[in-house]
């Protein structure tokens, strides 16, 4: 059973940033792609916004099939790290701890997850290269 709950934490948090990603590099799912997410993140001081843009959905979409797969988790949470901490200090930090009130409460969920994930093991229901 313990292999079956790793791979539903892993495809849960999988789908998460697969969607993230996948709205910021190609506007599915009510997402702005590279050019609104850029001129969005421009708009918050974060330049060149579309290179960042273009940076963070490749970080999203990658450790979300990593995720899924079961594949090279280390990488992947350091992935899931640097784009949260990112959206921590430049959105959701100010806001403070409560999701409710746009703050850092499920950034630092998923950052902790994807640690978590990463020092686990992805269990048996896993690609193993």
């Amino acid at each position: 059973m313990e292999d079956f709950g790793l791979l539903l934490i892993r495809l849960m948090i999988g789908v998460v940033f697969l969607f993230y990603g996948t709205q910021k590099l190609f506007g599915w799912f009510g997402g702005y792609g590279i050019k609104g997410t850029g001129g969005w993140f421009e708009s918050i001081g974060i330049k060149p916004g579309h290179v960042a843009a273009t940076l963070s959905g490749i970080a999203e979409l990658l450790s979300g099939l990593l995720f899924v797969l079961g594949l090279w988790l280390p990488l992947a949470a350091v992935l899931v790290v640097v784009v949260m901490l990112g959206a921590i200090a430049k959105v959701h930090g100010p806001k403070g701890f409560a999701n409710g009130g746009g703050g850092f409460e499920y950034n630092l969920f998923l950052i902790v997850v994807a640690i978590g994930l990463a020092l686990i093991g992805p269990g048996a229901w896993a690609l193993h290269f």
